[in-house]
């Protein structure tokens, strides 16, 4: 084929620039988790714990999620059969949209087949509804946020990340036009969180529709699970709340929540919508329960709370590049994509432990990192395994500790290192 060399080059790019990206073959295990089964290429089969999911409360193995998911299925069978406006609208899919609008206090919510979709054809369809509108994007927006802000008409400015001077400057400069800010309230790659509440007063202030996505933060803030909105109780100043089924509710999907009049818009007008195959109700089911499990479980969200503090203080203990946020996300910088790569390998083929690496362009070149994302499920025992796992890779490519950094490989080489004990009653 006359046109093979170019897809050959261009994967051949991606190698020499270290950002080819291999896929590890796991096998969760419900009763296990987070260990699961790493399936090695050649063929053999050995225990590994997970320490990368975003399936962040362990909802994914949760009993009643997987009854409704079963029983759904059972009853309802595989498939949705079609779009939503053919046959696709089924009793799961309509019962999980009321109970996304209650938890966010909204008039209606409206479901997609993943987060990266809602984004995707909510803030086009919004901004593209808009007369002569102007959308104002955070600059470390996820991608799909890029892409729904790219996909529409409108014109756009980019707001230097969480600056709220820049944002004001940049709304003063749209005048009376119809302005959308997009932005994130927890940001997945650094952890750190928006000041929400800033933004909607400046919002406010210049009469500018707010957009918000809380994908890594629902489930997992809030009395309720609402997210950072609902914690900083602010969900009533934001006008369209964004989230996903697939992390804080360990299933499948995405959404959006606002007034009923918004949600029909863009219900009736996003391609993306219209054209899609619709969640299959046995998911929609599954997800629903892990919604309303959340809802009334704010002493699992302490847990995951504690958990993520823990293994912080654990990895900060022992020297490690830890990347201080307020959040749950617990990135260890190592700042080169190749040493990356070599950690996050030798992690699993030496210590069982697999943590993917984050190369650009997920990340910037030069802040690649090993992004940790703790559960209620991760013990004691585990976070001691992931520091002595960590702290031997470290000596072992050489990677620059923080300081000071109380700690040593055992002289054995047997892989265990001493570093000061970590007093988990007093954390």
């Amino acid at each position: 084929m006359m046109y093979r060399r170019y897809f050959e080059a261009a994967v051949t790019r991606l190698k020499d620039e270290r950002r080819y990206r291999v896929f590890v073959h796991l096998e969760r295990d419900v009763e296990s988790f987070p260990l699961a089964r790493w399936h090695r290429d050649d063929g053999g089969v050995e225990d590994v714990t997970v320490w990368c999911s975003n399936d962040y409360l362990g909802m994914g193995q949760h009993p009643e999620v997987i009854s409704a998911l079963i029983g759904s299925a059972g009853r309802i069978g595989a498939g949705s059969s079609g779009t939503r406006n053919i046959s696709g609208t089924s009793l799961a899919i309509v019962e999980l949209e009321r109970e996304l609008a209650d938890l966010h206090g909204k008039e209606a919510a409206l479901g997609f087949t993943s987060g990266w979709i809602s984004n995707l054809a909510a803030i086009s369809t919004i901004a593209d509804l808009l007369p002569n509108c102007v959308i104002l994007s955070d600059a470390l927006n996820h991608n799909s946020m890029i892409e729904g802000v790219k996909r529409s008409r409108a014109e756009r400015k980019i707001f230097r990340h969480n600056d709220l001077a820049h944002l004001e400057e940049l709304l003063i400069e749209a005048g009376d036009r119809p302005k959308l800010v997009v932005f994130e309230s927890l940001y997945s790659m650094n952890g750190d969180i928006a000041p929400v509440a800033e933004i909607a007063s400046l919002a406010e202030k210049f009469g500018a529709m707010t957009y918000v996505d809380e994908v890594h933060a629902v489930g997992m803030y809030g009395a309720r699970g609402g997210g950072i909105c609902e914690r900083e109780n602010i969900m009533g100043r934001i006008d369209v709340i964004e989230g996903t089924l697939a992390k804080g509710f360990g299933t499948m999907g995405g959404y959006i929540a606002g007034d009923a009049v918004v949600i029909d818009a863009v219900r009736s007008y996003a391609a993306a919508f219209i054209f899609s195959t619709a969640m299959p109700p046995s998911v929609a089911a599954a997800a629903c329960a892990a919604v309303r499990f959340l809802k009334r479980r704010p002493d699992l969200r302490a847990a995951h709370q504690r958990a993520a503090h823990i293994t912080k203080h654990a990895l900060s203990t022992a020297g490690l590049p830890v990347l201080d946020n307020g959040s749950h996300i617990v990135p260890v910088m190592v700042r080169d994509a190749e040493l990356c790569k070599a950690a996050s390998d030798l992690l699993l083929t030496c210590h069982g432990v697999y943590i993917q690496p984050i190369n650009y362009p997920t990340v910037a070149k030069g802040s690649e990192r090993l992004r940790i994302t703790p559960t209620p499920r991760h013990t004691q025992a585990h976070i001691v395994q992931l520091v002595e796992a960590l702290v031997d890779v470290w000596h072992k490519l050489g990677i620059a500790f923080e300081e000071p950094a109380h700690l040593h490989v055992d002289e054995k080489g047997d892989g265990h290192c001493n570093y000061p004990k970590i007093d988990f009653a007093a954390l």
